[in-house]
């Protein structure tokens, strides 16, 4: 932990806010935190300066100023003249210039405009994938082609180079303890990396990012894509895009790093899941799992908020059309509810009731991880999805995901792991249905690597700009003890 004199503003501070907030906090001795309830967003996004401009005591300690894009920077830092000294920097867990409506006129302009003029006085930008910070940099001139007259030009041009990606620092807990046998059977049964035959899954894997083991320390999970280039890497990885230049000797070094001794009383405390080491399964483990656990009915889970641009209807559909089908199936489906629940999950809930395993939001922790640990496919339906923790806690879980191929999801998983369309979906999952160890023995391979981001490294370097530009400030690592 460092001691630092950091002022951090959260006006959301719910959700994925929330989390990288408390693990800021986690790392930074004395930082002031100021926040405001996850409730009524439009009116957060639209009123929170002037709430913090009261609330935030002035003070000649502070260095940096952290924020997340709900919070109108510019209004701020116009209403308080002594916070426009400090060091801003702007992350973006989402953006609204892309924020999917079901009808054009329900976009509010105003929540998009705030978010550029947000990053026009921001010194640092930083976005949880490379979607996210290209969807929005891209959509800027589109955007401001809204207003009737005068319109603003170039304004991607002022902003980009301020821009860089981290991937969100998801930090987890040791869930061996919930993992049902067959899944520590998967684990205990999976072979090295060089030991994979399907010559496919090899080259998707070595596709996925680059993950070379740096200076012996693994790479940080969400820090797989590189936004500062490298005589190795081209243009499209100085944009946050994958590199398929790594060898297999790379990824053979990476593994070796992760030791084999997980699952041996080993404390392992935080884990960080990483999607560097995504491993199909290999052989014909089928015949070694239980004899238990090759007839259970496929499990399958929804972890998403119950909103329309998780596109819950497609999720419930698909459903509905395996059981007509005849096929076998339980279905968990968790996530936050909010004012506006579409009526498709009270319709989903009777007509798939007698499948139902878990239905609604977990509000502990480990409950969540439980029903995460005894599902089989976690599936996303989404829209929208600028990073997806959602997903991923499932995948660390042992869960074999489906996502759409778009949005943030080709960042991170491999193809055989997408699907395109919603036939595509329903045919996936009608074969795991059939087979559900093809689900079982596939699933990806988590990893127990404590290697962590270390957040307040960015922190450290955003305090002196004139020595570290923002290229620079990336992909700080660490070992935990």
């Amino acid at each position: 932990m460092i001691s630092m004199s950091v002022l951090m503003i959260e006006a959301f501070y719910g959700g994925s806010h929330k989390q990288l907030l408390d693990l800021f906090q986690e790392e930074i001795k004395g930082c002031s935190v100021f926040t405001l309830p996850a409730k009524k967003w439009h009116w957060r996004a639209r009123t929170a300066a002037l709430y913090f401009m009261q609330t935030i005591p002035p003070s000649e300690n502070y260095r940096v100023l952290f924020t997340s894009s709900v919070l109108n920077l510019a209004e701020l830092v116009a209403l308080r003249p002594d916070l426009a000294k400090l060091k801003k920097v702007l992350y973006f867990h989402e953006n609204q210039l892309v924020y999917p409506v079901r009808k054009s006129q329900e976009r509010d302009f105003q929540f998009g405009y705030n978010q550029v003029i947000s990053c026009l006085v921001a010194d640092v930008i930083v976005f949880n994938s490379a979607f996210n910070m290209e969807s929005f940099l891209t959509s800027i001139g589109s955007f401001m082609k809204l207003i009737p007259d005068h319109r603003p030009r170039e304004l991607e041009k002022l902003i980009r180079p301020k821009c860089q990606v981290l991937y969100f620092p998801i930090i987890f807990p040791d869930i061996t303890r919930f993992l049902p046998a067959h899944k520590l059977e998967r684990d205990l049964l999976m072979t090295d990396i060089q030991d994979i035959e399907d010559g496919e899954a090899l080259d998707s894997l070595i596709t996925l990012q680059n993950c070379k083991a740096d200076d012996g320390l693994m790479r940080n999970s969400f820090a797989c894509l590189n936004p500062v280039p490298t005589a190795k890497q081209d243009t499209r990885n100085q944009e946050g895009l994958s590199n398929i230049s790594d060898s297999l000797e790379d990824l053979n070094s990476v593994r070796r790093t992760e030791g084999a001794s997980a699952y041996h009383g080993e404390d392992m405390g935080h884990v960080a899941i990483n999607p560097c080491s995504m491993l199909g399964g290999s052989g014909n483990l089928e015949e070694n799992f239980s004899v238990a656990s090759q007839h259970m009915p496929l499990h399958i889970v929804w972890p998403h908020r119950w909103e329309h641009d998780k596109d819950p209807e497609l999720f419930f559909n698909t459903l509905l059309k395996l059981k007509e089908n005849g096929l076998t199936f339980k279905v968990s489906v968790l996530g936050e509810t909010f004012m506006d629940v579409p009526d498709i999950f009270a319709e989903a809930r009777r007509e798939l009731a007698s499948s139902v395993v878990h239905w609604g939001y977990q509000s502990s922790k480990d409950d969540y991880l439980k029903v995460l640990c005894m599902a089989d496919i976690v599936i996303s339906t989404a829209k929208h999805e600028f990073f997806g923790v959602a997903m991923l806690e499932a995948v660390h879980c042992g869960c074999y995901p489906l996502c759409p191929k778009a949005l943030v999801y080709p960042e991170i998983f491999p193809d055989v792991y997408l699907y395109s369309t919603p036939q595509q979906l329903f045919k996936r999952l009608q074969t795991f249905c059939k087979r559900p160890y093809l689900a079982r023995r596939n699933a990806i391979k988590y990893s127990h690597h404590s290697s962590r981001f270390r957040v307040h490294g960015l922190l450290i370097q955003f305090n002196d700009v004139e020595e570290h530009t923002s290229a620079m400030l990336a992909h700080r690592y660490y070992h935990q003890d």
